[in-house]
């Protein structure tokens, strides 16, 4: 943890699918990490502590200032409550991102990263 807030902080306020309202949000952006860490390839699947998984386009993270959270409205985000890291979507700001399609990428509790 103490690696990725090492990382360029980035506070991101927006609503989610899961909570009521607009949540501010602090982390970093995940190109920011992919960029970190050498990571190549097309993309990325998130696995979470319950072992659910998704792919995403690496090409979703240069287009939108895809949030890497850590906190939600100034509070660590804890195993029990989405954390300790949340990936977050900017869905206010780009319309698009409101399709359900993009909420299955909000991955919390993400242990893992697999670049293909």
């Amino acid at each position: 943890m103490e690696m990725l807030k090492a990382l360029p902080a980035v506070r991101l306020e927006t609503a989610t699918a899961v909570t009521d309202g607009v949540r501010r949000f602090e982390g970093f952006l995940m190109r920011d990490l992919l960029e970190l860490v050498g990571a190549h390839g097309s993309t990325v699947t998130a696995s979470a502590l319950n072992d659910y998984a998704i792919d995403i386009a690496v090409s979703e993270f240069d287009r939108y200032d895809v949030l890497v959270a850590y906190e939600m409205d100034g509070e660590p985000l804890l195993p029990s409550d989405k954390g300790p890291l949340w990936i977050v979507y900017p869905r206010d700001q780009h319309a698009e991102l409101q399709d359900i399609r993009y909420d299955y990428r909000w991955v919390w509790q993400l242990r893992w990263l697999d670049i293909k």
